[in-house]
C-alpha cells in the first residue's frame, strides 16, 4: 500500500478558485454554517481579507502532493493565549487514510508549541459525529452543547463545543502520534509560519 504523505501549506492566488468549488460543493457545504451558495464577490472579498488577517490563518491539506482541502485559526488571541479551528476534507478519496488525523496533530503542534496559546477550541455541527469524535479521541473536551444554534436546510440544529487546554494535550501527544504512526504517517510538524 502507497504511503500517504501529507502537508499543510500556505495559500496561494491560484487557489482561490478552487476553495470557492469546495465551499459550493455538496460534501463541504453539509457541514458550514450558512447553506447559501456563495458567489464570486463574496468568496472574493473573504479571499482577499483572510489573507492580510493576522487573527486568522489558513492552510491548503495536500495529500501526496494534491490539494485536498483546508484548516484554519479563527479569532487568535494574544492576550487571553486561545484561538478556535476548524478544518475540511473535500476530497472524499482521502477520507479514511488519516489526512483528518494528521491535520488534527498538526494544528495542535502549531497553536501550543509555535504561537504558545493555551486553549484551543471548535464548534462542530452535532451530526457531524466523526469529526468531533476524532477532536475528542485527540483530547478535547466537550465544554458546550449549543441548542438549535444554526439553521440547515431550514431547520435548527444543535452544535458542540469543545475546548483543548496545552496540558491535555502534553497529556495526549505521545499516544496521538503513535496512531499516526500506526497509520503509516510521519509525526508532522507544526506548519510554517510564513504569511
Amino acid at each position: 500500500m502507497r504511503k500517504t504523505e501529507v502537508r499543510l501549506r500556505d495559500l496561494r492566488e491560484d487557489d482561490r478558485e478552487r476553495l470557492l468549488a469546495w465551499r459550493n460543493s455538496a460534501e463541504v457545504a453539509a457541514y458550514m454554517y450558512s447553506d447559501h451558495k456563495i458567489g464570486p464577490d463574496e468568496h472574493d472579498h473573504w479571499f482577499d481579507v483572510v489573507r492580510h488577517d493576522t487573527r486568522r490563518r489558513y492552510w491548503i491539506i495536500e495529500a501526496n502532493g494534491e490539494p485536498v482541502g483546508l484548516a484554519n485559526l479563527a479569532d487568535i488571541d494574544m492576550i487571553h493565549r486561545r484561538c478556535a479551528w476548524a478544518y475540511y476534507l473535500a476530497s472524499p478519496s482521502v477520507r479514511g487514510l488519516g489526512v483528518g488525523s494528521f491535520v488534527e496533530f498538526a494544528v495542535i503542534e502549531h497553536v501550543f508549541s509555535e504561537l504558545t496559546l493555551n486553549k484551543l477550541w471548535c464548534e462542530v455541527l452535532v451530526s457531524n459525529e466523526s469529526v468531533w469524535r476524532l477532536h475528542e479521541l485527540y483530547g478535547f473536551q466537550r465544554e458546550a452543547l449549543l441548542r438549535e444554534h444554526v439553521m440547515k436546510n431550514g431547520h435548527e440544529v444543535d452544535v458542540v463545543g469543545l475546548g483543548l487546554l496545552a496540558s491535555d494535550w502534553a497529556q495526549r501527544r505521545e499516544a496521538m502520534a503513535q496512531r499516526l504512526r500506526d497509520k503509516g504517517l510521519d509525526i508532522p510538524s507544526a506548519p510554517s509560519r510564513a504569511a
